[in-house]
């Protein structure tokens, strides 16, 4: 069962708290009015408290919340509030306030308000002290190199009035965050990771949610990335019912063995309610360069002095959730004229219980420069539009079927065609909640740089060569009631330079409740070309074991391999939560570079962290 509050009655932000039969607490953010996957972060962690009791054909949870743990206006009388629960057995689901079927379990949109017997008073304000201490050892197999090591660090939160935080952290270690799960790359670009590590979740939507999932400003995981954190620090929330701050300023070490400099991030964030559900945000991004003048000649055209992004948005979200859109527009600012650039975008679109629809456009200018950003693609105007429709039959094994329409269409700024992909499929979801869907694609490409269609670092088509294909994708979800679940999709059909390509992904899962849950991913590929490539095929593999010893006690074990980039990794965590936010992390790390590459490192860490509240 999950309980959701949201503490600022605006329909934008709320906080989770969730418990299964069996006691397993989880606690998430939910950001941009819940209108998302994306916006539900279950990485965020919380102190609170919680037990459960088992009887024949029912459960009670007992459920204790510091209100210390949320955010909150002085004086509020009722605060938005909901609650939803699965019942994976009879495939139903049951929430307080009704919620339409077109819409996401823990939308915003629709709440009750939980009504206080008198004004809340002032939250007191309280510090809490999250201190950690790691031991390490490791080893270099390629250079025979081993070390060991013990640090020390942590984080500090304080309470600034009812709805601000001050996160402070000193030498972070990031040992214990779970490991991105690996994908086949047939793209021409850099694939995104999401973020989990800690300091950066609450209230991140303020600092990632600002423009598109390919034009973001901000990327908190390009700070740190292969360089150690100073220290950083952090001050988000509301200021009042209707206007939010984030303001985070991060500092790096310097890389004496690459030349990389000392570096600063700052970002500032602004976002004020409008309307029911809407807001406009304001974003700055700086990176600077603090030991700039020390560089080699050469070192300074490949770290720069300081790039910037400044930006402006719109983000509309109608009271009932039907309308949702955006519009922003970013400047980039750089040493020379050859970093300043703008990006920019726009969309609207529309959900209803039968009928959907979407139409988007982006343009980023040539010089548009975000290196604390993702962008992994400039120079374009893009159009994109969908659109789809539900029947909704009187039977007793579909819940509805029905057509869909996407298109992506890319441009150069003179508007001459560079891509494009037009999907028509059709989908049926079952009442099982099992679902099928067949699409039909047209894709043409014409490279704007030399491209290897493996991306196996064999011979690359030239640029401004023109590509053209079409194929099928198919896809089938079984029915998540069952113990072993699964999800098989394909893709079948012609590939660059006349070859096909054929590729078959699935993931599948089996549960031994309520303690065990194993999972594997596999995915092939089979690239059927002419010379020089001929036929290029690899696997990626993936096996996962998560093991619940108690409500307590958790191990996860993760097994990869990538034969695209002979890559082979494990990661192995084991974690005791000996007291609320309190934790105790034993993590095995080995990556290995396959032949014909060479490189094997494995680590060991043992972590210790202790949440104090003052």
């Amino acid at each position: 069962i999950s309980l959701l509050f949201d503490t600022f009655n605006d329909g934008t932000n709320a906080f989770l708290f969730g418990m299964n039969p069996y006691g397993v607490r989880r606690e998430a953010l939910i950001s941009n009015g819940g209108s998302g996957r994306d916006n539900f972060t279950t990485s965020w962690d919380v102190k609170w408290q919680g037990e459960t009791k088992l009887y024949d054909g029912y459960y009670v949870c007992e459920i204790a919340i510091p209100l210390t743990s949320f955010k909150f206006k002085q004086g509020e009388t009722k605060w938005r509030f909901n609650s939803y629960r699965f019942d994976m057995q009879t495939n139903e689901t049951s929430t307080w306030i009704k919620i339409p079927q077109n819409q996401l379990i823990y939308s915003l949109a629709f709440m009750g308000d939980m009504v206080f017997e008198k004004p809340l008073g002032k939250s007191r304000t309280p510090l809490a002290l999250i201190p950690y201490t790691t031991g390490l050892i490791s080893k270099d197999f390629e250079t025979d190199a081993s070390e060991s090591k013990i640090n020390f660090g942590g984080d500090a939160k304080v309470s600034i009035g009812n709805g601000m935080n001050l996160d402070v952290t000193i030498n972070p270690d990031f040992s214990q965050v779970e490991a991105d799960r690996q994908v086949a790359n047939l793209t021409r670009f850099e694939l995104f990771f999401p973020e989990r590590r800690q300091f950066f979740l609450e209230n991140a939507d303020l600092f990632a949610n600002f423009g598109y999932d390919e034009i973001r400003p901000f990327f908190s995981r390009r700070i740190g990335l292969g360089v150690p954190i100073i220290a950083g620090a952090r001050v988000s929330g509301n200021l009042n019912r209707n206007l939010r701050l984030g303001l985070m300023d991060m500092q790096t070490d310097k890389m004496d063995e690459t030349g990389l400099p000392s570096q600063n991030f700052a970002v500032l964030s602004l976002q004020q309610k409008v309307f029911s559900r809407s807001n406009i945000g304001l974003m700055f991004v700086n990176k600077e360069s603090l030991d700039y003048n020390s560089l080699t000649d050469d070192l300074k055209s490949e770290y720069t002095k300081f790039n910037r992004n400044l930006g402006l948005e719109y983000n509309l979200a109608s009271a009932d959730n039907k309308y949702n859109g955006k519009v922003f527009m970013l400047k980039s600012f750089g040493p020379d004229s050859s970093y300043n650039g703008i990006a920019q975008g726009a969309h609207l679109a529309y959900s209803s219980r039968k009928w959907n629809w979407r139409v988007q456009q982006e343009y980023i200018s040539e010089n548009f420069t975000s290196e604390v950003g993702f962008v992994p693609r400039s120079n374009y105007i893009k159009l994109e539009g969908s659109v789809g429709y539900q029947f909704l039959p009187a039977s007793d094994k579909i819940v509805s079927h029905g057509p869909k329409y996407t298109g992506f269409y890319y441009f150069d700024p003179s508007m001459n065609s560079t891509d494009y992909v037009s999907i028509v499929g059709y989908a049926l979801n079952f009442l099982d909640r099992s679902s099928l869907s067949v699409d039909v694609f047209n894709e043409y490409v014409q490279l704007l740089a030399p491209f290897d269609p493996t991306n196996t670092g064999k011979e690359e088509l030239a640029a401004g060569t023109r590509h053209h294909w079409n194929g099928v994708y198919i896809s089938y979800d079984s029915r998540p009631k069952n113990l072993f679940t699964y999800n098989l999709t394909s893709r079948l059909g012609r590939y660059f330079s006349g070859g096909y390509r054929t590729n078959i992904n699935a993931e599948l899962g089996y549960r031994f409740q309520p303690y065990v849950s194993l999972g594997a991913r596999l995915s092939y590929n089979n690239l059927d070309l002419p010379q020089p490539w001929y036929t290029t095929d690899f696997w990626l593999v993936g096996t996962e074991a998560d093991i619940t010893f108690t409500n307590k006690l958790f191990w996860n074990t993760l097994f990869q391999y990538n034969e695209q980039s002979n890559n082979f990794g494990v990661n192995s965590r084991l974690q005791w939560r000996y007291a609320p936010a309190s934790d105790l992390f034993l993590v095995f790390n080995n990556n290995e570079q396959l032949s014909p590459l060479e490189g094997n490192l494995w680590s060991l860490t043992l972590k210790f962290t202790y949440w104090f509240n003052k």
